[in-house]
């Protein structure tokens, strides 16, 4: 059994880097090779009910799993891209036991103990990508959701803080809020704005 946990392998993804509002939101898993989840894919690929679905089958049948905010504040202060590494490094972190392989999606990777490895396409490609995908898009989703409670104006339940037109009409509308991300070009251009 030691030898078996000794070569776990996590999958880690992130959900929200491209959104103008809320947190990114990264996730790592490791599965369960005597447990298939059947049907895993890129979140994007699959419905949200699908995802859900998908998602209390991973938290009950995977080895660990953790899911990590990075919120709006830490982005600003990072740049997107430091603040999703950072990211990855608390999620892996808190995975108990800990993975000796390390699947990350996309080509950049933070610096983490044990074999790292960057695979572009990998939510499609890695079982544990693709669930590390789902578990992180349905925990931001939901976490969307609660913000429109607070911010009903912007209507994050549609969008999740998307830069689609309609939260770009919106935004353009009542202004940004606690939870945008003020380095984001269409925001920064609005708080640059209002202060001519």
């Amino acid at each position: 059994m030691k030898r078996q946990l000794s070569r776990l392998t996590a999958g880690v993804d992130e959900a929200g880097r491209g959104p103008l509002a809320g947190p990114v939101v990264v996730a790592a898993v490791i599965l369960d090779p005597a447990k298939p989840i059947a049907g895993l894919d890129d979140s994007k690929r699959l419905s949200a009910a699908r995802r859900e679905l998908l998602f209390s089958l991973i938290t009950e049948n995977a080895i660990a799993w953790s899911v990590v905010e990075v919120s709006a504040e830490v982005i600003d202060a990072l740049n997107i891209l430091q603040a999703t590494l950072w990211g990855m490094q608390q999620a892996v972190a808190r995975l108990s036991p800990g993975p000796h392989r390390i699947l990350i999606d996309g080509n950049r990777a933070p610096v983490l103990s044990g074999e790292v490895y960057t695979i572009v396409g990998g939510d499609r490609l890695e079982p544990a990508i693709s669930a590390a995908s789902i578990l992180a898009k349905v925990s931001r989703d939901s976490t969307m959701r609660g913000m429109h409670a607070l911010y009903p104006q912007y209507g994050f339940d549609q969008h999740k803080g998307y830069p689609t037109s309609s939260h770009l009409l919106l935004l353009e509308q009542f202004g940004p809020c606690a939870i945008h991300r003020r380095s984001f070009a269409p925001v920064r251009r609005l708080l640059q704005d209002s202060l001519l």
